[in-house]
């Protein structure tokens, strides 16, 4: 009896929560703003590690966008790669981009945790740009990403986070992984729009090297591998109240390639989901509760329902209103990401999707994983 009450309010809050989503996503892509400035010096930074097989279309990409050469430089800051990472952006004969080798950076015997955090700073150290523009190394960008992310500042401006989608081959794995990745981008923006806690991806953040600087940078997060992108943004919107934007603009769309394994999938969700307990942010935090709560309680109702098959019936009820409530939200962020076809698989995956929640969630609050060769915590 706990369960089924436990499992109603969660149900209800969480389609009340969807609803807002839903307004709060209109109303932020319906006042994108066509305000236009100035080229200013970007600086974009590019961490890598092992990326001999992205960071060649990544820097292309960067290349031929439409900004004035002598505005924008591009460095690479390479991560101690074991492959031809570092070898292959020497290879670029333009001036534009140059490469740095973390290793060079580092104290003899230096040890650390937040290996990614390290090679963003080293770049920001070396960087001439006024605006820091971060992606990551197998992403492709817009050719108008430059200006787009340039024009967003105005004149006030200290962050800008923009979207990131994932390229799909049509399999069911990176379907799900697009599937669940859209979704977030659409919760960003939402939850900027409605001041609902603040959320971003580091494959397409910008911020002034200034305010970075006035922050302390990664000051007092250095312990945590991951939180390079979300816990800067905590610290420039406190010290900037409302001079961070989200920038739902299909011109400034970032593409990246999705996991090609689940077992690459969980590591990285499991790595974002480790952050979940740093946030500082009690309205986010309680969103990030709600929402782990009913897919566990839905989980619950599942293995209950092997026992008395009475809660096989308040389960389906109850992933219908689920179901419906994230439609009316996603449809629309579908559509913004040219990703609508998708759609049709959403019903289907639902108990993927929350067996995914369920574990990612518990994993990331509780233990270690591994990233990109490394065993961090």
């Amino acid at each position: 009896m706990i369960l089924l009450w436990v499992g109603l309010f969660c149900c209800f809050s969480y389609c009340i929560l969807m609803l807002l989503y839903a307004y709060g996503w209109r109303r932020s892509v319906a006042k994108v703003d066509p305000y236009r400035s100035d080229p200013r010096f970007i600086s974009v930074i590019i961490p890598a590690r092992n990326e001999a097989d992205n960071i060649a279309a990544c820097l292309q990409s960067i290349l031929e966008n439409s900004y004035p050469s002598d505005s924008y430089e591009v460095i690479v800051v390479d991560d101690h790669s074991e492959d031809d990472t570092a070898s292959i952006v020497d290879s670029f004969n333009d001036q534009n981009v140059k490469c740095l080798r973390l290793a060079d950076y580092m104290a003899a015997g230096e040890k650390l945790n937040a290996f990614k955090k390290k090679a963003l700073d080293t770049g920001i150290s070396e960087a001439r740009g006024e605006i820091i523009l971060t992606t990551d190394a197998d992403c492709i960008v817009p050719k108008t990403w430059l200006r787009q992310m340039n024009d967003a500042f105005g004149q006030e401006r200290v962050m800008v986070a923009a979207p990131v989608k994932f390229s799909d081959d049509g399999s069911v794995l990176q379907i799900f992984q697009c599937l669940d990745f859209m979704t977030l981008q659409g919760i960003t923006v939402a939850a900027r729009e409605l001041k609902l806690g603040n959320m971003c991806n580091g494959a397409n953040l910008g911020f002034t090297k200034q305010a970075f600087h006035t922050v302390d940078g990664y000051r007092g997060d250095t312990h945590l591998a991951s939180g390079d992108d979300f816990l800067l943004m905590v610290k420039l919107d406190r010290m900037y109240k409302g001079r961070l934007r989200v920038l739902p603009s299909e011109a400034a769309i970032v593409t990246t390639a999705p996991q090609k394994s689940w077992k690459g999938f969980f590591r990285q969700r499991i790595r974002w989901a480790s952050k979940s307990g740093k946030y500082q942010d009690h309205v986010l935090t309680f969103i990030l509760l709600l929402i782990y709560g009913f897919n566990a309680c839905l989980f619950l109702l599942a293995a209950a329902g092997l026992f008395e098959p009475g809660y096989w019936q308040l389960l389906a009820g109850l992933l219908m209103l689920k179901t419906s409530a994230e439609l009316f939200f996603l449809v629309p962020v579908a559509r913004f990401f040219g990703s609508s076809r998708l759609l049709l698989w959403f019903p289907l995956l639902q108990p993927l999707h929350i067996f995914y929640i369920v574990l990612a969630g518990f994993l990331g609050f509780w233990g270690n994983y591994e990233w990109k060769g490394r065993k961090v915590h």
